[in-house]
């Protein structure tokens, strides 16, 4: 894009700072959905094209200059599109185009129409392309933690709250719920794109201006919902809470794309993690140390979540404690960061698709701690009587009993667990109570397969519920990634209609 200055994203920066092996690890992933977006100079085109057929169907210009008009605004595109050739993206370069071709009957089409609401309409048109796309990267995104959640529904997985192993899932379980936090945030961008999808085009500075605008008109040719109502509004204030709102969406999403990323990171903390990015373009060796097959793209997708926070922060500090009119938040800082979320979710697609999962491993992990004793002391509820508090107590004792010893579940006699369970309600003042299970009923209350089959809550990982939530995903998938096609189909039909529109007047 010409006459723009440079402007170099920080994930960039930090590419260069992690090494070519870190860039080369998701490239494919980028690849794969690497699709330009329209620039300003495109988008100038589009509003000339729509302005020329309002002031000419309004009677703001006759016909036959019209005709004048619409050869120039075709001609300077025409050129622009050229290899090479200039594509000015302020309107003041691109304007004196018009007029060497058109003379200064040319400036009329920009009859009601100010820097200021092109401006704000250029933010508008840009920032829509890219929810979209960003919403197609999460669907993308989306159809990868399903699929692998559809093969994952019996695979038992420790889970963990402030750090410490707390009860087994399983991993469709764990994916789904992720997957349902996504969901929320993309609810809201479909939400706030109602809000984007509005046109500032012909409210002029900030209070329109004498001419007839037909700014319904505008709005319709450009492919929006409608007009932001108030000019004011429209001119200057509307770009604000627009880009706040959309930057914090991408904030949010890229806040658990780091949580999600950190999880699986401490895996590499030990030597036989139970899930491994597969060895090849996503991990990379060390100079010195053999042993080490680094998770470099678990490190660059952490490092961009982490800048597309830093983006929207950006945003809020440029925005944050100017007067209205001012230009600090109408810069392109919610285009690259909507960039950058949706280049998250490539990455994260990419990631997703390339995980080992080692089901033993895994179990092994739950076995070698003790987070199925919540269910020993559900069990001693539910089947002996025993008031939850009491077996609760009981269950911790024979944690520290076990932990002290060096012992896991499976490892304790039973004659040990009889006894620390008299130990225990002595405390509660029950004096000579007979431990109430089996010792063949004790083991099963401790299995994770046990305790994942035995859960009856809504949402649990029980196989039932997983399968229930994975397909109503799966449905949801579908509508999504029907939305996004219908509204770009209504945004190619808008420009179809456009460009008819507009090349009638010049015949």
């Amino acid at each position: 894009m010409k006459n723009l200055k440079p402007t170099c994203p920080p994930f960039r920066l930090s590419r260069l700072a992690l090494g070519p092996l870190l860039m080369l690890a998701m490239g494919a992933a980028n690849a794969a959905d690497a699709k330009e977006p329209h620039d300003y100079f495109y988008f100038l085109g589009e509003m000339n094209k729509a302005s020329t057929v309002m002031v000419i169907d309004n009677k703001i210009v006759p016909p036959d200059l019209g005709k004048k008009i619409v050869s120039a605004v075709e001609q300077v595109i025409n050129e622009g599109n050229r290899p090479g050739a200039e594509r000015p993206a302020d309107y003041l370069k691109y304007e004196p185009l018009i007029l060497a071709i058109a003379g200064p009957d040319g400036s009329r089409m920009h009859s009601g129409r100010s820097r200021q609401d092109i401006l704000s309409t250029t933010r508008r048109l840009m920032q829509r392309e890219r929810v979209l796309s960003l919403l197609d990267s999460m669907n993308k995104s989306k159809a990868v933690f399903l699929k692998l959640a559809a093969e994952n529904r019996d695979t038992l997985v420790p889970a963990y709250t402030n750090g410490v192993q707390a009860q087994p899932t399983t991993y469709a379980h764990y994916l789904l719920a992720f997957s349902a936090v996504f969901d929320r945030d993309a609810e809201r961008l479909r939400q706030a794109y109602a809000r984007l999808n509005l046109s500032p085009l012909g409210s002029g500075a900030l209070g329109t201006s004498s001419f007839p605008v037909d700014r319904k008109q505008l709005a319709e040719l450009l492919g929006f919902d409608g007009p932001v109502e108030n000019s004011y509004d429209a001119a200057q204030l509307g770009a604000l809470d627009t880009g706040m709102e959309l930057t914090g969406i991408c904030s949010n999403a890229a806040t658990t794309i780091g949580s999600l990323v950190q999880d699986m990171h401490t895996q590499y903390h030990q030597p036989y993690p139970w899930i491994m990015i597969t060895e090849g373009r996503l991990t990379g060796t060390s100079s010195i140390m053999p042993q080490k097959r680094n998770p470099y793209g678990l490190n660059l997708l952490r490092l961009q979540a982490s800048d597309v926070v830093g983006g929207a922060m950006t945003y809020q500090f440029e925005a944050h404690n100017v007067t209205p009119g001012m230009p600090d938040y109408k810069r392109d800082q919610v285009e690259k960061t909507l960039d950058l979320t949706a280049s998250s979710f490539q990455m994260l697609a990419d990631l997703m698709s390339n995980l080992q999962i080692d089901k033993d491993r895994a179990l092994q992990e739950i076995d070698a701690d003790y987070s199925t004793t919540t269910e020993l002391a559900d069990v001693l509820q539910r089947d002996s009587n025993v008031p939850f508090r009491v077996g609760h107590h009981f269950a911790s004792d024979l944690v520290t009993y076990g932990r002290t010893n060096k012992m896991k579940p499976a490892d304790i006699p039973f004659a040990e667990v009889q006894k620390i369970y008299g130990e225990a309600l002595k405390a509660f003042d029950m004096q000579n109570v007979q431990f109430p299970l089996t010792q063949a009923q004790f083991r099963k209350s401790l299995t994770a397969q046990n305790m994942i089959e035995s859960s009856k809550g809504l949402g649990g990982p029980q196989r039932a519920e997983v399968d229930r939530m994975l397909a109503a995903e799966q449905a949801s998938l579908g509508v999504d990634e029907n939305w996004v096609k219908e509204q770009k189909q209504k945004l190619a039909t808008a420009s179809a209609n456009l460009d008819k529109a507009f090349f009638a007047l010049g015949r």
